[in-house]
């Protein structure tokens, strides 16, 4: 069996000459007036205040990751509920699939239960 590498190499190459090119354009086409108040830290229209290095309530961003996580793992439902009927037929391969979807939902429960009995999912 032989494989052609060439299509995939030319794309690969096109991909990194469109990202140059699209820099390019960018730094040429970019307004070149930086005056202070766009160089600010904020540019959301109000003046920064205190100072920069300020402690933070890091468990909002751990909620939002473990929300991401799981919505990602929950997206592989999807294609396999399309195919299910197809993939179960008996003579084919028997309960495989569904087996397979329990195996993946319990592991899904395996890490929801973890991050519970953590605590994580508390807001306070």
């Amino acid at each position: 069996m032989t494989l052609v590498y060439g299509p995939i190499a030319a794309f690969i190459i096109a991909g990194f000459v469109f990202a140059a090119v699209t820099f390019a354009f960018a730094t040429i086409l970019r307004p070149a007036d930086q005056y202070d108040k766009k160089r600010l830290v904020y540019e959301c229209g109000i003046p920064p205040f205190g100072q920069a290095w300020s402690r933070f309530f890091v468990r909002y961003y751990v909620i939002a990751i473990i929300f991401v996580i799981f919505e990602i793992e929950t997206i592989f439902l999807f294609p396999w509920a399309t195919v299910f009927k197809k993939l179960s037929v008996p003579e084919q391969l028997g309960a495989l699939p569904a087996g397979e979807m329990a195996v993946f939902i319990g592991i899904l429960l395996v890490g929801l239960a973890y991050v519970w009995r953590k605590g994580d999912l508390q807001w306070t």
